[in-house]
């Protein structure tokens, strides 16, 4: 029998030394937003599992470089975005397998990219979801494709520009299928006709890139992205942190603090 886990509650002293920072350092955290208010009890506050949580990715996004101005910006957004049960609907997809994944994890996907900016426009899209202190992508098909397209250069928030417009034609196409084979195929069942209709796609999308490709008059600043689309929408940008940007990755002090702060 699987045993329960309890939840813990901590005092501050014994959450700084779990996260591996001083005091001092988790009260500038609080302070500038980047953990959510303890509960109270009289002037004893009270931490719990996602404070510790929450500690410990800051200090995962500082040791890949991020700083905190761009990790309170993070924070806001990974708070304020949508609930996993919202991105999947009332079930799971059929086909596409969701990816648990942390902060960091993220972040290692993509090296630099995961900005504020585009984890909104992530989240936007439908690509992901939170659910408690992690995240969850809809699709490990689309994670790894679009991990890769990064890899290979192109920035992720023309990948989700991209993506979008990509979804808008995928929808017309689905709408398309499912009309023709219903008004003529009553009887066809839908692992048949997602068979059926990826079959048609699949070689319609394969035979265009044929002749993309052998367009000689094609573009070639185009071909490799050196211009954007009229229909694209700008990459977002990052926010530009501020100098001096606080706390060091090893949880050093990050700067004067009132020792005479109540917990």
């Amino acid at each position: 029998m699987a045993e329960r886990r309890e939840h813990r509650e901590y005092r501050m002293e014994e959450l700084a030394e779990r996260a591996g920072i001083t005091v001092r350092t988790l009260r500038f955290y609080r302070e500038r937003g980047l953990i959510q208010p303890p509960r109270r009890e009289g002037r004893i506050a009270w931490y719990d599992d996602h404070h510790l949580a929450r500690l410990r990715t800051i200090t995962g996004l500082l040791e890949r470089g991020h700083t905190l101005n761009g990790i309170a910006d993070l924070a806001a957004t990974f708070d304020s975005g949508r609930d996993v049960a919202e991105v999947l609907g009332l079930g799971e997809p059929t086909e596409e397998t969701p990816v648990r994944l942390t902060p960091e994890q993220l972040a290692d996907y993509f090296a630099g990219e995961a900005t504020a900016d585009n984890l909104a426009a992530a989240m936007e899209l439908g690509y992901l979801g939170t659910d408690g202190d992690t995240l969850v992508h809809i699709s490990r098909r689309l994670l790894d494709a679009s991990s890769e397209l990064v890899r290979t250069g192109v920035p992720l928030a023309s990948v989700l520009s991209a993506g979008r417009l990509v979804r808008e034609h995928a929808d017309a196409l689905a709408e398309l299928c499912v009309r023709v084979l219903r008004a003529h195929t009553a009887d066809t069942d839908q692992d048949q006709l997602r068979t059926l209709a990826h079959a048609v796609v699949d070689a319609e999308l394969s035979m265009a890139l044929d002749r993309r490709l052998r367009d000689k008059s094609a573009d070639p600043g185009t071909a490799r992205g050196e211009h954007t689309p009229a229909t694209e929408a700008p990459p977002a940008q990052g926010r530009t942190p501020a100098a001096g940007d606080g706390a060091q990755p090893d949880g050093t002090d990050p700067g004067p603090g009132p020792e005479t702060d109540a917990p």
